[in-house]
């Protein structure tokens, strides 16, 4: 895990890199992040166009490829280590009016209950629109409007 941003109330926002990571977010957290880290890892692997030279030398890049092209997964810790939400932003945290961001927290509650001013730090640090009625995908759902989540 990578340091992103520090967040209000001695929590702090780090990116997951690994499979492994997103493999212990899923199990702390309960929901499928790990899943959705996969499809992304293989979408972007797929999307590599490895340079000239020797056989060797065709994965030199790759990690610094999947890095630029794949959404970020993040996972919001405190103090102790315990997660409190996962989000998934756009690649670079650039806006992407096309990408549907999600940030959940355990087994796909609401994180802005507790951690709304953690998303808000996360929000000023990319410069991204981190509203509730966008990110959390089950909102519609919470307020008895159905929906397609």
């Amino acid at each position: 895990m990578r340091f992103v941003v520090d967040a209000p109330k001695g929590k702090t926002w780090f990116r997951l890199e690994t499979e492994v990571e997103a493999v212990q977010e899923s199990e702390l957290m309960h929901h499928a992040v790990e899943k959705y880290f996969r499809l992304e890892q293989v979408k972007a692997t797929q999307s590599f166009q490895p340079g000239g030279g020797a056989f060797f030398e065709q994965e030199i890049g790759l990690r610094a490829h999947i890095q630029h092209e794949m959404p970020l997964f993040l996972t919001l810790r405190d103090e102790d280590g315990k997660a409190h939400a996962t989000a998934m932003l756009p690649p670079r945290g650039q806006e992407d009016p096309t990408f549907r961001i999600i940030i959940v927290g355990a087994s796909n509650g609401d994180p802005y209950a507790d951690d709304a001013d953690a998303i808000s730090a996360l929000a000023m640090h990319f410069q991204l629109n981190l509203e509730r009625e966008r990110c959390y995908p089950y909102y519609r759902n919470r307020l008895g409007g159905g929906g397609d989540e």
